[in-house]
């Protein structure tokens, strides 16, 4: 565009001079500098603190409609961050698993983390790393998104509507921070985690998040005991009792671990739940020392 006007002004130029038209005042011939030099181009930033009616996979322009977060959403922005470095200097947007994809990952749990007030996969919130499209990244754009929704349930990724943001969402006493559960086993298996009142009849509590070290999947797949063991160690410090060799015989342990892509793609927070499955409990455990927790 800018060399095309260069040109029309040029020729304009040029015309007159064949006239025979004098200078007018004001104008001193050389016509091409007295344009002012166009900006740097720049690219679409997203908003951070919006709202959207869906939830986006990619950053499409022509998808990016933000809405009012008091009024329906299924989304909501709490993080715009950018890319730098060799992740920035590809020919494409991050692929799965990437350092790239890792690095965005890493950065939307610590601030969306901050944003609710709690290590997000504390309660029941999914959090989606965007990035722009293949054409908007040839553009130049190197943005990321990280958009969080509310979760059905502990068992079911399903997004529920919301009319208010999730910022400090999982503030103390929050309904969608994890407390206590039953358990609907089958098979030796658990099939759900029923949420309860901690004041109600249950048989399990969340007792904190595990971040398991950066191994390949299959690796961490394999070692099961150690989970169960680093989720005991949460429950001796949930409960504030000895975290030696009697924990086996205070509660068993249950754990939801990311999926092989989320693990791939730099999750590794393991949710940790003790369970009194021979034991009804009618109140929280947190804190009870060995008389809520005695050894069996």
């Amino acid at each position: 565009m800018r060399r095309w006007w260069t040109a029309v002004v040029l020729g304009t130029t040029a015309a007159l001079a064949l006239a025979g038209c004098g200078t007018p005042t004001g104008v001193d011939r050389d016509v091409a500098d007295d344009w002012p030099a166009l900006g740097p181009a720049k690219s679409f930033l997203p908003a951070n603190g919006v709202c959207h009616s869906t939830v986006q996979d990619i950053g499409y322009l022509t998808g990016y409609n933000p809405v009012d977060c008091t009024g329906p959403h299924r989304a909501e922005t709490l993080h715009v961050g950018t890319l730098t470095g060799m992740d920035a200097n590809r020919g494409a947007p991050p692929r799965p698993a990437s350092t790239g994809m890792r690095k965005a990952a890493a950065e939307c749990d610590r601030q969306v983390s901050r944003a609710v007030g709690a290590d997000w996969r504390t309660g029941r919130l999914h959090v989606t790393v965007i990035f722009p499209s293949t054409q908007a990244w040839s553009g130049g754009a190197r943005w990321f998104r990280c958009d969080v929704s509310e979760t059905v349930s502990l068992d079911d990724f399903g997004v529920s509507p919301r009319t208010t943001s999730l910022r400090n969402a999982l503030a103390a006493g929050s309904p969608l921070a994890y407390g206590c559960f039953n358990p609907k086993v089958v098979k030796e298996d658990i099939d759900e985690m029923r949420p309860a009142a901690c004041t109600a009849k249950h048989h399990a509590e969340f007792v904190g998040v595990w971040q398991a070290p950066d191994v390949p999947y299959a690796t961490f797949a394999k070692s099961r005991q150690r989970t169960h063991q680093a989720c005991r160690s949460l429950i001796a410090k949930y409960v504030k009792v000895p975290d030696n060799s009697d924990m086996q015989y205070r509660a068993g342990t249950i754990m939801y671990h990311p999926y092989e892509e989320e693990w791939n793609n730099g999750n590794h927070g393991v949710q940790c739940f003790l369970w009194l499955d021979d034991r009804t409990l009618t109140r929280s455990v947190a804190g009870g020392g060995s008389k809520a927790l005695p050894v069996q």
